[in-house]
């Protein structure tokens, strides 16, 4: 999977469910990334199984342009007015374009629709290939908690 040149840091990103016809290349995304990165977030298709199983799993595949670039998921619960990015990942090909941000920003949105979503959570673990920088830089700090092995971290909306 090559990155194409029409790609530049103002494609526009978008989110799209992900249908029958696009779960097999949205699943391929994963085999792109580095052998660290795949040990910081699972399979996409791990991901996909484990949210037709969780009521509260919000999931969607990131395009720039018309072409699939990455998955994001959701712990969307407005029951208890919690909101938590589970996964996140943008393939190899893709990285370094601002796609991520553009879809972190994109989930950003889209929360502040949710009744009383007032932070945005997400967790990771430390170590090389470790997003803790991404997400620092869009504003995420550190929250003092672990789950598991990984960090807490929540950005106020």
């Amino acid at each position: 999977m090559q990155a194409n040149s029409k790609f530049s840091p103002n494609s526009t990103v978008r989110f799209e469910e992900i249908t029958e016809e696009t779960v097999v290349p949205i699943c391929k995304l994963s085999d792109t990334l580095s052998e660290p990165q795949k040990k910081m977030v699972a399979p996409n298709a791990l991901s996909i199984a484990q949210a037709h199983f969780n009521k509260f799993a919000w999931f969607r595949a990131i395009y720039a342009e018309d072409t699939p670039v990455g998955f994001i998921m959701l712990y969307d619960n407005p029951e208890e007015r919690k909101y938590f990015l589970w996964r996140m990942m943008i393939a190899r090909p893709y990285q370094g374009l601002g796609f991520g941000a553009k879809a972190i920003q994109i989930l950003i949105d889209y929360v502040k629709t949710r009744p009383g979503a007032n932070e945005l959570g997400v967790s990771c673990e430390e170590g090389e290939a470790s997003p803790e920088g991404f997400y620092e830089k869009l504003g995420f700090k550190r929250t003092g908690e672990r789950i598991g092995e990984e960090i807490v971290m929540s950005l106020p909306l």
